[in-house]
């Protein structure tokens, strides 16, 4: 019984290996939210643009529209990916340890 756990453990020790993150892919991660974060930023600042545009007269209507509408849908799936976050984050305090 005793020789199954040791081998056991030898076996763990030697695949331990595969799931530990690599340090490229944990910048690419960090990249990419990076990215994610400016474009949410820039479609936001868009529609600000056109609004202060549209209040002074000089933006087209149907640009503020499109603007607008685009500035809606980037915060409703930045709702939809919080919502999801902490739904997970919830599932796993529930987890019994």
């Amino acid at each position: 019984m005793e020789q199954l756990s040791s081998i056991a453990a030898q076996k763990y020790a030697s695949i331990r290996g595969a799931t530990a993150p690599s340090p490229e892919s944990a910048g690419q991660i960090g990249e990419s939210f990076h990215q994610v974060a400016e474009n949410f930023a820039n479609t936001l600042g868009e529609g600000e643009k056109q609004a202060m545009a549209a209040m002074s007269g000089d933006a087209n209507p149907h640009a503020l529209v499109q603007a607008l509408t685009q500035a809606e849908l980037a915060v409703e799936t930045a709702v939809t990916v919080r919502n999801k976050v902490v739904e997970a984050y919830q599932e796993i305090l529930r987890m019994p340890v």
